[in-house]
C-alpha cells in the first residue's frame, strides 16, 4: 500500500481514476490488518479534557477488536446482525467498528443526544439484535427495551447495571483470535439515519465497499493525507461524517487519528490543542471555524498545521480570510452526504474559488441536471445529480433499507439526485445554492421539520406548527417554529420557552427551536398542506434586508 496519495494534476487524475473493487472485501482484514503488520504504527491518539492520554497502534485495535468479536459471538451475534452504538469520543467507538466489519454484523451510529423515544424508534426499525454504550443512555434505552423485541443484547462501557454485560470485564477474558469473515463487496455493512423532509428518519444502507472503498477518494484527494500525518475531525461520533474522516479516509491512507474526549465543544481549548499537538490535518464543520476565528489566533501557533478542510454548507470569504491570516492555510470546502462519500471538493491542486464546493472528485461524474434529466450549461441553477448508469460508482449507497419507494425516488434516469441544488461555472467549479426540500443544516447538524413539528404538537397549548430554517451568523441557519396556538392559551415569552424545553425533551436536544414566531394562521396550499416554502422565503428575505 502506497503511502501517499496526494493528488498533484487534478484533469490527469480525474481523468485516469478507476475504481478497483474485489468480489470480496474486508477493511478490518484488508486495511486495518496490513497496518497491523508494523506493531508501532500508530493509529489513534486520544486525549481528554484532564490530562488524560491514549495512544492505540493499528496492532492494538486489531487485538481489541478480534477479542471484542468473540464477545459479539457469545452474545448470540453474527454476520447481518444490527449493532447500534451510542458512544461519545471513547476509543471503544473505534473498537467496535472495526469489530462489527470484521465479524460481518451491521453497524449503526447515534449520537448521546437522542432521547428514549429516539432511541425506541432507531431500535425497532432496524430490528437491531445488540446495543453498546454508556450508562446515560443505558438508562435510556431500559425505559423502552420492553418495546423493542429484537434486542438480545445489551453492553454497558463503564457502570453496572441490571440485564446489562460489562463490555470491560467481558473484553478482558475474551481471545485476541477471531477469523475475519469473507464478506462480499455488496454485503449490508453501516446504517446511519438521516433526517428527510417528512417522516421520522430513513435508514440509510452501506455496504462492505460503498463507504470503506469509496472513501478512498475522501481521504487521498480531499483531505489529502499521507502516513506521517496525525488527523483531527471535530464531528460527532453519531454521525456519517466521522465515518468519512474519523475513521474510514484516515485509515486508507495509514494516517493516525487525533481525538479530544470532552462533553462541550470549547473553541478556545481546540486552539490550545491544535497548537500543543502535531496535528497537521483538520476538518471542522463552517459552525466550528466561525467560532475560533472570534478567538485572538495570533496566540496560538499552528507550525504543524498543513491543510483544512470544512464541509456541510459554504463558509463565509470573512471567516477563510481571517483563518488563512493566522494559518496561512486555505479552508477547503468539500461536499457529500450520509448516501455518499466525497463527491465535490476544492482539492488541494486546485485554485481555490471562495465559495465555490470545487470541482467533482475523482471517481464521479457529477453534473448539474434539470427536471427532465439534462445536463443544464453552465450558471444555470439545477440539481446536482450523481451519474450511475451504465455503471454505479462506488461510494453511493445502497438503498434506504426496507424502503424501496423512497430509494427509487432519488433515481432520475441515469441520475442519482443528491436533493441539493448548485450552479456550475464555464470553468467547471460548482457553487451551492440550497436544498431542494426543507431539511435544516445547521452547526453540522441535519433536522427534519417534521420531527420538530411532531414534538410541538405533542404539547398541549399547540394546535399547528411549521418549521423552517432561520439565517445565524455562527450556525449558518438555526431551526425556527411558526406555532398556531389552540384556544385558551396566549402568546408569550414564558410560553415560547416552555415550547423550547418540551421539544428538547421529546427529541434530540440539538433538533429544539431556537426561535418561535406564534401565529394566528399558516400559509396552506389548496389541499391543506403547509407551505413551509413560504415561511422560509419570508425568513430569508427579511434578513436580507435587516
Amino acid at each position: 500500500m502506497p503511502d501517499s496519495f496526494n493528488m498533484t494534476n487534478y484533469e490527469q487524475t480525474f481523468a485516469e481514476f478507476q475504481w478497483e473493487v474485489p468480489e470480496s472485501y474486508n477493511f478490518a482484514r484488508d486495511v486495518i490488518d496490513r497496518w497491523a503488520l508494523d506493531p508501532d504504527r500508530l493509529a489513534l491518539w486520544w486525549v481528554d479534557d484532564y490530562g488524560n492520554e491514549d495512544k492505540k497502534t493499528f496492532r492494538e485495535l486489531s487485538d481489541a477488536s478480534q477479542r471484542l468479536c468473540n464477545v459479539l459471538r457469545e452474545q448470540g451475534i453474527g454476520k447481518g446482525d444490527v449493532v447500534v452504538v451510542i458512544l461519545p469520543r471513547l476509543v471503544e467507538w473505534w473498537v467496535i467498528n472495526i469489530a462489527c466489519l470484521r465479524m460481518g454484523a451491521v453497524i449503526s451510529p447515534g449520537t448521546m443526544q437522542l432521547t428514549a423515544k429516539d432511541i425506541r424508534f432507531r431500535l425497532q426499525m432496524a430490528d437491531a439484535r445488540c446495543i453498546i454504550t454508556t450508562d446515560a443512555i443505558a438508562e435510556r434505552v431500559d425505559e423502552i427495551y420492553g418495546e423493542c423485541p429484537t434486542l438480545q443484547s445489551r453492553i454497558l462501557i463503564g457502570g453496572e447495571r441490571a440485564g446489562w454485560l460489562r463490555y470491560h470485564e467481558a473484553m478482558a477474558t475474551a481471545s485476541d483470535s477471531f477469523p475475519t469473515v469473507d464478506t462480499a463487496a455488496d454485503d449490508s455493512a453501516i446504517l446511519y439515519f438521516t433526517s428527510g423532509t417528512t417522516g421520522y428518519p430513513k435508514m440509510t444502507l452501506h455496504t462492505h465497499t460503498s463507504y470503506p472503498i469509496g472513501h478512498t477518494v475522501t481521504g487521498r484527494y480531499w483531505l489529502d493525507l499521507r502516513s506521517e500525518d496525525l488527523h483531527w475531525n471535530l464531528s460527532d461520533t453519531g454521525w456519517a461524517k466521522a465515518a468519512w474522516s474519523s475513521f474510514f479516509g484516515p485509515w486508507i491512507c495509514g494516517a493516525a487519528i487525533f481525538v479530544h474526549h470532552s462533553d462541550r465543544f470549547d473553541p478556545k481549548r481546540t486552539l490550545e490543542l491544535l497548537d500543543q499537538y502535531p496535528i497537521t490535518t483538520f476538518c471542522g464543520a463552517p459552525t466550528i471555524y466561525r467560532m475560533l476565528v472570534l478567538e485572538d489566533l495570533k496566540q496560538y501557533r499552528f507550525s504543524r498545521l498543513r491543510h483544512c478542510v470544512g464541509a456541510g454548507e459554504p463558509l463565509n470569504p470573512e471567516v477563510i480570510d481571517i483563518w488563512k491570516e493566522a494559518t496561512g492555510l486555505t479552508i477547503r470546502d468539500g461536499y457529500g452526504q450520509t448516501e455518499s462519500v466525497l463527491l465535490v471538493g476544492s482539492f488541494p491542486c486546485l485554485e481555490p474559488r471562495i465559495g465555490s464546493m470545487g470541482k467533482p472528485a475523482p471517481g464521479f461524474d457529477v453534473q448539474v441536471i434539470d427536471d427532465e434529466g439534462n445536463i443544464l450549461p453552465p450558471n444555470k441553477e439545477g440539481d446536482i445529480a450523481v451519474r450511475v448508469k451504465p455503471k454505479r460508482p462506488v461510494g453511493l449507497f445502497k438503498e434506504y433499507w426496507r424502503d424501496p419507494e423512497k430509494t427509487a425516488s432519488v433515481f432520475r434516469g441515469d441520475w442519482y439526485l443528491t436533493g441539493d441544488r448548485a450552479y456550475r461555472d464555464e470553468d467547471g467549479y460548482f457553487w451551492f445554492v440550497g436544498r431542494a426540500d426543507d431539511v435544516i443544516l445547521s452547526a453540522g447538524y441535519r433536522i427534519g421539520p417534521f420531527e420538530v413539528e411532531s414534538a410541538l404538537l405533542e404539547h398541549e397549548a399547540v394546535a399547528e406548527s411549521a418549521v423552517v430554517s432561520s439565517p445565524d451568523e455562527i450556525r449558518g441557519e438555526v431551526v425556527k417554529a411558526f406555532v398556531v396556538l389552540r384556544p385558551g392559551f396566549m402568546p408569550s415569552d414564558d410560553l415560547a420557552d416552555e415550547l423550547k424545553e418540551h421539544v428538547k425533551k421529546v427529541t434530540a436536544p440539538y433538533k429544539y427551536p431556537r426561535l418561535i414566531e406564534f401565529t394566528p394562521s399558516l400559509p396552506k396550499t389548496v389541499s391543506g398542506k403547509i407551505r413551509r416554502v413560504e415561511l422560509r422565503n419570508r425568513e430569508w428575505q427579511d434578513h436580507r434586508k435587516a
